[in-house]
């Protein structure tokens, strides 16, 4: 009996909790999500500064300023951020100012040095200004005590940012999951390898690993693995430290070589299933480990490379999402029109690639929709979605679609 994606997406995601969180510097806490409020220990800005280079004057030493009757005021002091700014400013007088400096005693606005002849010793001041201009207040943009990140947050720059202003050097965030990466089949060389007749080039590895990190893990690559079960079991132990996932391709049909069920079926608590989708239908999931302490989860994944793409997508991306701490787990759907006709298995969900044209609508790509067509894979953005019970699609028609852009910035 099929399983349907919905209910084993679930049946992975059950298994899952988000890892421990962990203190980070703020450097390396970019693509982390926050497991803490950061509160404002100061306000922002700090000081009443100037937003623009310029004078710092009184409004009414200036209320008569014009092009063509300038205002001449004697030049104080400089005041360049990062100073104090002790001088108080006196009637008739004009402080020059620097972009961020505090703002002295006695003014009233700030007069951008474009308006003035750019004095040094006494100024020309070709404009009014009124009262506050120019001028930054403290805590116009945060008080003390704002939460200005909350816990959950994926951090991106714009949050870095803010954190940093506040003053906070270290974070508590949820760490990116380790995911090990194991390809297995004996008929897989390393690319760059001349192929003999029989072996393929491993590009899974490759894909998965990119597409874990591309999902915010810290994914690593192991290399190849034989269908050998004491090769297999031996390279699995070898991550039970080292990994926070694994995640496998290849082996979990039903061939007598399928070397990944093998093992599993007695490492373990892995269970394999069918699931009513293609490209993808072979899964498994579950945890291994050589004590209760140490059960890592694991899923597998079948061995074609656009249904170890499809699977990642639908099981792979959102197991790494709980993992670090997310909430959300699906990627943007929208819907569009379709400009060429599909047929699907009625009886499962399809996930044809595809591609956006200009105006908004897809087209599907690439020599046909066989789980092998890693070159069609390639050129695709999105993912034309056929759901279950649908058997045929028409040129012109509304379908949903998986919006695959915007992985690689």
């Amino acid at each position: 009996m099929l399983v349907s994606v919905d209910d084993y997406r679930e049946a992975i995601l059950a298994g899952l909790e988000a890892l421990d969180p962990i203190t980070l510097p703020l450097a390396d806490s970019h693509g982390c999500v926050l497991a803490e409020d950061v509160v404002s220990q100061w306000p922002l800005p700090s000081f009443d500064n100037s937003s623009m280079d310029g004078y710092a004057v009184m409004v009414g030493d200036v209320s008569s300023a014009s092009e063509a009757s300038p205002v001449t005021l004697t030049v104080i002091d400089d005041v360049p951020a990062g100073s104090r700014a002790d001088v108080a400013l006196r009637p008739g007088c004009a402080v020059r100012i620097m972009t961020g400096a505090p703002i002295p005693s006695g003014t009233d606005c700030i007069v951008p040095v474009e308006v003035t002849d750019a004095g040094t010793e006494s100024v020309e001041i070709r404009e009014q200004a009124s009262r506050g201009s120019y001028i930054r207040r403290a805590g116009e943009d945060v008080i003390v005590g704002d939460v200005v990140v909350r816990s959950g947050t994926l951090l991106s720059s714009r949050q870095l940012a803010v954190i940093a202003a506040v003053g906070k050097g270290h974070l508590l965030v949820y760490p990116r999951p380790r995911v090990a990466v194991l390809s297995t089949g004996s008929e897989l060389v390393e690319p760059g390898t001349p192929l003999s007749k029989g072996m393929i080039s491993d590009s899974n590895s490759f894909l998965l690993v990119s597409a874990a990190n591309e999902a915010g893990a810290q994914a690593y690559r192991v290399p190849p693995v034989p269908d050998d079960a004491e090769a297999f079991t031996a390279a699995i132990s070898d991550q039970l430290h080292r990994a926070d996932l694994i995640l496998t391709s290849g082996g979990v049909s039903m061939g007598a070589y399928d070397t990944v069920k093998e093992v599993f079926s007695s490492y373990g608590t892995v269970e394999f299933t069918k699931v009513a989708m293609h490209p993808g239908m072979p899964q498994g999931h579950g945890v291994v480990g050589e004590s209760d302490d140490e059960r890592i989860p694991v899923i597998t994944l079948p061995g074609n490379p656009v249904s170890s793409y499809i699977s990642f997508q639908n099981f792979v991306r959102p197991a790494i999402n709980k993992l670090r701490g997310l909430g959300s787990t699906d990627r943007p759907r929208l819907a569009a029109e379709v400009t060429k006709p599909l047929d699907s298995p009625q009886s499962k969900r399809q996930f044809a690639r595809g591609r956006f044209l200009d105006d908004g609508r897809v087209e599907p790509v690439g020599g046909g929709q066989g789980s092998h067509v890693i070159g069609g894979l390639a050129q695709a953005d999105c993912l034309i979605v056929i759901p279950e019970g649908v058997a045929h699609v028409n040129a012109g028609d509304t379908v949903d679609v998986v919006d695959l852009r915007g992985d690689v910035g």
